[in-house]
Parts: C-alpha cells; structure tokens; sequence
C-alpha cells in the first residue's frame, strides 16, 4: 500500500513540472508575442518619417505652370556711323522671325477660389499659361495682377471642384536651423517633389536674380533643394504651413536656395486681389551704404545710416528738404544703415504716410517730416510691365528694370534704355537700336519712365521730327526721327 502511494505522488509530481513547463513556455511564447508587436508597433508609430504627413497635406494644392511665350529674332547687321545708314540701304536686313519658347514653374494655391501665388519672372511676357494640378488636371490661368519689385505674381483658375489649398504661415516667426521643406516641379518634368533642408538664413538681400532681380529683397536662405523649375513653390515648415515661396538658385554653389517670405507674398496677394496692383512707399533719393572708407571720410561710424547720393526732382524727398550729403540716421523712430533694409522699409511704410527723418546735416542733427509718395518705376499692375509704351517702334526700359539692367552701360544707375526697336519703324530706320540709352527727347533730360512718358506724351502732339539724344559706346549724339503719318 505504501508502496502505491509512493508511485502516485512521483507521478503527480511529473505531471506538475511537465504542465509547469507548459505554462511558463506558453507564457514565454506570450511575452515573446507581445514583445515583437510593441516592437513592431514602435517602429511603424516611432520611426515613420514626420514628412510622410507634410507630403499628403500640402502637395495636393502645388500646382505645375506652363507657359508660352513668342519672341521675334533674326539677323540684324550692325554698321557704325557715319556710314552706317548708307550701308543699311544698301543691304537690307531679313524679316525677324517669331518663335514660341515654352517655360515651366511652380506656384501653389492659397485660396479657395482659385488663387494661385507664383514669380513675375514666371509669367512675364507669357501669351498663354496652363496650370496642372498633382491629378493632372489642367486649367487656363490669368494673371490677376503682377509685381516687379518683389518677384510676385498671382494667378487665378476656374475649377469646377474644392480645391486643395496650402495654409500660410508666419515668415516672421521662423529662426534659423527650422525645418524648410521645399516642394515643386524641377526641370518642369518631376512633379511632386519634396527636399529637406532647413532655415539657413533670413533676411538676405543684393542678390542678383536669373529672369528678373526685384527690387524689394528680404530673402529666406535654405539648404533645402531648389532647382530650375522650383520657382514659385511653396517653402514650408514641418506642419505644413507655408513660410516663403521659393524663387532663387545659387547654380555656383550647393546647398544655398533662396525664397520670398510668405508674410511680404501675403501682402502683395491681398493688394493686387483688392486693387490689381500693389502701391509701394516711395521717398526719392539715391540711397548709398556708409563703408568703412565713406565713414572716415565723413567722419561717421560704418553703417551709421543712409547716405542720400542724390534726390530726385520733385520728389517727397526734395519737398521734404532732403539735400544730397545728408545722412538719414533714423526712418520713423528706427534706425537704419543697411540701404537694401532702408528701401523695403521705405516701401513698406505705404504710399502718403507722413514719416518723421532724423538726418545728420554738416555734422549737426536735424529732424524732418517727409510725406511718401508712390513708386514710380515699374508700379505693379495687371497686365503691365511698365508705364511707357512702344513709341516709334521703341520699346524702352529704366536701367534697374528686369530687361535694362542686362543692356544698361557699366555705372549707369539712372535713365531709360532701348530694349526693342522694330525693323521697319521710324527709330529703326533713323539707327536707333538696342542697349542705346536715351539722354534726351527734345530737350528735355531722361532720367527715369517717368520722365520718357510726359516727353513722349508732348512730341506725340507735334508733327514735325522728335530729337533724339542716345549714348552709345560712351558717346553721345542727336537723332532726329520723324514719325509716320
């Protein structure tokens, strides 16, 4: 009987460890279980890019932009005077020829309506442009209104649907080493493409541009990718908000990406959807940066303020009694030493503000109140590039403007330049031709579009020849055209 009782607890006590066993290696298998679904569960949640989101929010509403535009050209002998007009009889020129250059860019939109904010540079001169969207689906624009002096242009489309949009964010709130995220169409054949950088720089300025260098300049720098074809994209932030619009290149370096901030690209759209334009505070002067061998001469610090090189006539800064020589230490209660800063602060100021100036005058302090005025070269509005038109077969620029910086001679910083002459015209026919800078019409100086359109304005009531001074290869003749019947 003992003996049994023996045998029974030894196998009770086998069946015990074996379902022991069992628990612990069910329970393991559990744990084991569990562990690689939190693990996978913390990859998946954990390790997923933060951009993945950014890319399904804003690049819906990132649109690719086609544009079309015609130019004429063809041979054009040139021949020197003075036997240049016997040499031009003798051999006539063959007719230009136009041909249709096609453009691509970016642009985004930000309104539900069908606005879409991209570059002036893009949409200059275009005859026809399309705007296709991530699905492929293509829309006529028009450009509502357009703006030189900041490289801003603003579309709108038609669509038949809800839009996706991107939401605007605050440029001013932005510090170097955020994130930047440059999304858009490069080479205008890769839509849909997203870089990662970050903010490198803010307020960046005297960057000359290709297609067009405005003349407001408070850019974003960025390491984030931006190719040809980028212009007019969106730069964001990791939530997907809009902080600049992508603009410029640096093709000698890498790494260095440039974009308009999206509180100035707020401003131009609300303006030019409310006005068609964009009015810009305007003082008149030719402002110049006090360096090191200025300061000494003037007995100044370096960057102690705004040397005035020159004041345009009637202009609010002449009203005003602004002198060339003065220093302009303060521009409403700021001060101010950098002439790029000064001129978007100017700018900015808005148009019949009265501002007060503290200037430095022959070593003494002296304050004034100037009351600003409009700017008058390349005004911003839909459809226009400039004020003046085509007269006699000339088409003219200012020297600064986007077409006569490229033709204006080296040291010029104020005029009017000729950018087109037509074959055939009366100006072409009497030699004028292009890169020629126009000193005089009739007497009266040219300094500005201003200037060229109240002269052009007066000689069109007289029938008789209109004289002519144009500088050429830093000589300066007369040039009577008279204008056809």
């Amino acid at each position: 009987m003992r003996m049994r009782l023996e045998k029974i607890l030894i196998v009770v006590c086998v069946l015990s460890v074996v379902l022991g066993c069992q628990g612990t290696g069910s329970r393991a298998q559990e744990s084991s279980a569990t562990a690689d679904s939190g693990e996978s569960a913390v990859t998946n949640q954990d390790l997923s890019s933060p951009f993945v989101a950014v890319a399904e929010k804003v690049m819906p509403a990132v649109v690719s932009i086609d544009t079309k535009k015609k130019v004429e050209t063809g041979p054009m002998i040139e021949f020197d005077e003075p036997f240049g007009r016997i040499f031009r009889d003798l051999i006539p020129e063959l007719p230009k020829q136009r041909y249709e250059i096609p453009g691509y860019a970016s642009g985004f939109i930000f309104d539900k309506r069908g606005y879409i904010a991209t570059n002036h540079h893009v949409v200059r001169d275009a005859e026809e442009i399309i705007v296709r969207l991530l699905d492929e689906t293509e829309y006529e624009a028009e450009v509502v209104g357009s703006d030189p002096n900041t490289d801003i242009a603003i579309l709108k489309i038609d669509a038949d649907k809800d839009l996706p949009v991107v939401k605007l964010g605050d440029s001013d709130a932005i510090r170097v080493g955020d994130w930047a995220i440059a999304i858009g169409n490069p080479f205008g054949r890769l839509e849909g493409t997203m870089t990662v950088g970050v903010v490198s720089a803010k307020g960046r300025s005297a960057l000359s541009i290709v297609g067009g260098t405005p003349a407001l300049q408070d850019f974003i720098q960025t390491d984030a990718s931006i190719n040809f074809g980028n212009s007019g994209g969106p730069l964001v932030n990791i939530r997907g908000e809009a902080i600049g619009m992508n603009t410029a290149i640096n093709p000698l370096g890498q790494g260095i990406g440039f974009a308009i901030p999206i509180n100035l690209v707020k401003r131009v759209a609300d303006e030019i959807i409310e006005h068609g334009k964009v009015a810009w505070g305007f003082l008149g002067i030719l402002p110049q940066e006090i360096d090191r061998d200025l300061a000494e001469a003037l007995g100044v610090e370096p960057k102690s303020g705004i040397l005035v090189g020159s004041v345009v006539e009637d202009s609010p800064a002449e009203e005003a009694g602004l002198k060339r020589g003065d220093i302009i230490v303060k521009f409403n209660g700021e001060k101010v030493g950098d002439v790029d800063h000064f001129r978007l602060k100017v700018a900015e100021t808005g148009v019949g503000k009265k501002v007060p100036l503290e200037i430095l005058r022959d070593g003494k302090k002296k304050r004034i109140t100037v009351k600003l005025g409009e700017r008058p070269t390349e005004i911003a509005q839909a459809g226009v590039r400039h004020k003046a038109k085509k007269w006699l077969g000339i088409e003219v620029d200012s020297v600064n403007g986007s077409r006569g910086k490229a033709l204006a001679p080296e040291g010029v910083e104020k005029g009017v330049i000729v950018v087109d002459v037509e074959v055939g015209s009366p100006a072409y026919e009497a030699g004028i031709r292009p890169g020629d800078l126009i000193e005089e019409v009739d007497g009266k100086a040219i300094e500005s579009l201003d200037d060229y359109d109240k002269a052009v304005k007066q000689a069109e009531e007289k029938a008789k020849p209109v004289l002519f001074l144009i500088r050429r290869n830093e000589i300066s003749r007369y040039v009577a055209i008279k204008p056809r019947q």
